[in-house]
């Protein structure tokens, strides 16, 4: 069921036991600055972010104390410097501690007396194809359960007028951190990957800024500018789309601004939350690797099939599709660039409750 009430819409599909039920999406229109923005979002959405927060494990048990310390206030100043000085009008719409997570995470010492209660923030997988027949990404959206509820879309018209963005956001964090695509044809999906402490430049620019950063790109070339350029404090992976061109490409970032960039072809590739194209020292992720295991063994060479694998839980342990207790597949969202259409399912891609948004004509 859709129901429409201006200026948002309520978008609700059939709950599961764990299932929020409703995506909102919101649409702010044209804003002056990236302040009205902000404003804008937190008056729609503000229970839904304070919601969030009060229920982030991660935020108040480590994010916090560490940032009042002598060792976290520095690194968060740094943070803090960095991401203002080079996106200072997204650095209006909304700063709350969370969007620096990944940034701070790999400092905060861990206690020798008792195991962390950090909990996972993400694992994602991606399936890409570009052949003659079927131009895709496929992906799913996994984190830890407690965004269950805790999302929504945004959608947004630049100052000047002349583009407009949609992003799946989480409650509290920049748009976005996890998927979006712009009026200009450009759409990507996101996966975290695990550089080890050794490859984290402190004080950096944070993955959050440089994917908002990147639903205001012009084309494929741009949003390839956007990611490699910035010289970021942690890694991460950039899944770009180029409807107009009908290309994919996957880029791989660390700091000290090192990239690499795979392009999708007519063999499907499957990307889950580990380095495969840049040699940068990182943590192995059993549940990663798991995934990529289980992928390699199934046939993906079709937008139904790469559904299929998304929606694969053969793996009791680390499933394709995740069901808790601790990590949960919020969605699944095919790109099609032929149709030039985003496709969101929740509850699994063989949900007949879907909603379809659809990319703006070329």
């Amino acid at each position: 069921m859709i129901t429409s009430s201006a200026p948002h819409t309520s978008i609700t599909y059939a709950r599961s036991s764990m299932d929020a039920g409703e995506l909102q999406v919101f649409d702010a229109g044209r804003c002056a600055d990236g302040y009205q923005l902000g404003l804008a979002v937190g008056q729609r959405f503000g229970e839904t972010i304070r919601s969030r927060m009060r229920g982030d494990l991660f935020l108040h048990e480590q994010l916090l104390p560490f940032a009042s310390t002598a060792a976290g206030k520095p690194l968060l100043a740094a943070l803090q410097a960095s991401n203002r000085e080079r996106y200072p009008r997204y650095w209006d719409e909304l700063i709350i501690l969370v969007n620096f997570r990944k940034e701070i995470r790999p400092f905060i010492p861990k206690r020798e007396d008792q195991e962390p209660k950090e909990e996972p923030d993400d694992d994602c997988s991606d399936i890409l194809m570009v052949s003659q027949s079927t131009a895709i990404a496929a992906h799913n959206e996994d984190a830890n359960v407690a965004l269950l509820g805790h999302t929504y879309i945004v959608k947004a018209t630049s100052p000047d007028g002349t583009s407009t963005f949609t992003a799946y956001t989480y409650a509290g964090e920049l748009p976005t951190c996890a998927f979006g695509f712009n009026s200009n044809g450009v759409a990507f999906t996101l996966d975290s990957v695990p550089p080890a402490k050794c490859e984290v430049a402190a004080g950096g620019i944070a993955v959050n800024f440089v994917s908002r950063d990147l639903l205001e790109a012009r084309d494929l070339d741009d949003a390839m500018h956007r990611v490699c350029s910035p010289a970021v404090s942690v890694g991460h992976c950039y899944n770009l789309m180029d409807v107009r061109a009908r290309r994919i490409v996957t880029v791989e970032t660390a700091s000290q601004n090192r990239s690499a960039v795979h392009e999708a072809g007519p063999a499907p590739s499957f990307h889950a939350n580990m380095y495969r194209h840049l040699q940068v020292e990182q943590v192995y992720d059993e549940n990663s690797m798991s995934r990529e295991r289980r992928a390699a063994q199934c046939t993906m060479d079709s937008k139904e099939k790469a559904l299929s694998v998304l929606g694969d839980a053969a793996d009791v342990k680390y499933p394709i599709f995740m069901t808790g207790p601790t990590l949960y597949t919020l969605c699944t969202v095919v790109v099609d660039l032929d149709e030039e259409t985003m496709t969101i399912y929740r509850g699994g891609s063989k949900n007949t409750d879907a909603v379809r948004v659809v990319l703006p004509m070329l």
